[in-house]
């Protein structure tokens, strides 16, 4: 049974990685890259704040780095070393000559479950439940699905191994709002149920968490051109 799995897994795998095109190559691996995203996270710590106040916001940024920290070590620490799935790329992988790759980059040795799944479902899943708006959801889930596409593109991530991860990075973020509630309900006499507000320019009123949409859109053009112009 598991090695059916893994054989539907690899020809799932080297299907959607087959599916390259050189113009995305570079694109895919900044969009896979961390500190891109920074401004998608400062945008963010920006509205909770707004939204929620100091005090609530700080404490909920505290429990997104929580959120994000367990999913990454269950995947990193404890199951990665038990598994030892060998990601596609890895040169001992038997599959790792059909597997295409951008700009050498192989990833480690091991890749069951995937942390970027990991990590990205549990930020997109414990600030979906602070920020409970219908497009922000879209957009996170998006990113993170996005994300998780990009490491098949890259090679170093069986589609198996991104669904591990975004199951375990979703129930960290779970697990985190949960706590971050009663701790708002528990300490500083504070309501955890967020208020809508919006923020008007001249006539023109839009919710907040548009800022963070709109910082993820203007992301994901800034690395579009400047791949366009690299080539």
């Amino acid at each position: 049974m598991i090695e059916t799995l893994q054989q539907i897994d690899t020809q799932i795998f080297l299907l959607f990685n087959g599916l390259h095109l050189d113009l995305l190559d570079q694109f895919m691996y900044t969009f896979s890259g961390r500190w891109v995203w920074i401004p998608l996270y400062a945008a963010t710590l920006a509205v909770l704040i707004h939204r929620y106040g100091w005090q609530k916001g700080l404490l909920m940024l505290v429990a997104t780095i929580a959120a994000v920290t367990i999913a990454d070590q269950v995947c990193a620490t404890h199951i990665r070393p038990a598994v030892e799935r060998l990601r596609p790329a890895n040169m001992e992988n038997p599959i790792s000559a059909l597997v295409h790759t951008v700009n050498g980059y192989r990833g480690g040795r091991y890749g069951f479950p995937s942390c970027h799944a990991a990590n990205t479902f549990a930020f997109a899943t414990i600030i979906s439940l602070a920020l409970p708006m219908r497009r922000l959801t879209i957009i996170l889930f998006l990113w993170a699905i996005g994300n998780c596409y990009s490491r098949i593109y890259l090679g170093v991530h069986y589609p198996g191994d991104l669904l591990a991860g975004a199951v375990i990075g979703t129930l960290a973020g779970l697990l985190c709002y949960m706590a971050w509630k009663w701790a708002c309900r528990h300490s500083v006499r504070l309501s955890s149920t967020p208020t809508r507000k919006t923020i008007s320019i001249r006539t023109h009123k839009f919710a907040d968490t548009d800022i963070i949409a709109a910082t993820f859109i203007l992301t994901v053009i800034s690395i579009a051109v400047k791949c366009a112009l690299a080539q």
